[in-house]
């Protein structure tokens, strides 16, 4: 994490100041100053430790002090962190710094919303893959520290047999059985079922977990009830704050929620200076 992270924050500083920031570059030379960073809105903090690299990547002398510990819940009004240095270092880093920790609290307090809301039940919250691109790392640490758990980073990491692959491959028996062949015992395997016959056809398959997609409650839970071979249950498609609770309690293992990253509303955070 630390090298891509450092990738990531040069990449954005790049993005941001081309050719120098010509604005603070004619106000500033030398003077220092001190800044504080402010919720504005109530939720969950994450991101921090970024926007310290941030600052660091801009001026090494900076000081960053956090006074909120990532994960922590915040009031509007919260003081979260504060930066002492150049001035003109300060103003450099600033954006960037709040573009990454206002996306990674609204990801976390996002997630958090969703935990809670089966915290009643054993079932485990899910990121997807529907990230921000080349912000992955970023969008799924911020999902743990809202509460939830990651997903497959990669395709690498496992196999997920969706429906355009079982279409392909002749069917989910089929399917499984060549990537498995291929793969070998060490790496899992998912296969998204739509229908109760195709969740009863990878019941007899070597597959580690089957998602239950788009399906209704009471589908669900038949498949939940039919669930002879102790498979892992997953449930994904559509699923909201209002549903939540509900799909938790069919009693499936995890429900997966792309809206987590691809639909994150940022958390409104400030940088204001001391005077």
């Amino acid at each position: 994490m630390d090298n891509e992270l450092k990738t990531l924050i040069k990449r954005a500083l790049e993005e941001d100041m081309p050719h120098g920031d010509i604005t603070t570059d004619a106000l500033f030379t030398t003077e220092e100053s001190e800044a504080v960073l402010i919720a504005k809105a109530s939720g969950v903090i994450s991101g921090l430790d970024v926007a310290k690299a941030v600052f660091e990547a801009v001026d090494e002398t900076v000081e960053f002090k956090a006074i909120q510990a990532e994960g922590a819940t915040v009031e509007a009004g919260d003081y979260l962190a504060f930066v002492r240095g150049k001035t003109k270092n300060l103003l450099k880093a600033e954006r960037t710094a709040l573009n990454f920790l206002q996306r990674m609290s609204g990801i976390s307090t996002a997630t958090r919303k969703y935990v809670d809301k089966v915290r009643h039940t054993d079932c485990k919250i899910l990121d997807t893959r529907k990230t921000a691109p080349t912000l992955r790392a970023i969008d799924k640490l911020a999902v743990l520290r809202g509460g939830g758990y990651n997903h497959r980073f990669s395709l690498s990491d496992m196999a997920l047999i969706k429906d355009n692959h079982i279409h392909a491959a002749g069917g989910v028996e089929d399917a499984v059985a060549v990537v498995r062949s291929i793969i070998g015992t060490n790496t899992p395997i998912e296969v998204e079922v739509e229908t109760f016959e195709q969740f009863q056809e990878a019941q007899s398959t070597d597959c580690n977990r089957i998602m239950l997609d788009n399906m209704t409650l009471e589908l669900m839970r038949r498949c939940v009830q039919s669930n002879h071979a102790q498979k892992e249950l997953e449930a994904s498609g559509n699923v909201t704050l209002d549903t939540v609770a509900g799909i938790a309690e069919t009693g499936v293992h995890f429900i997966s929620v792309g809206a987590l990253t691809h639909s994150v509303e940022a958390f409104d955070i400030s940088m204001k200076f001391n005077h």
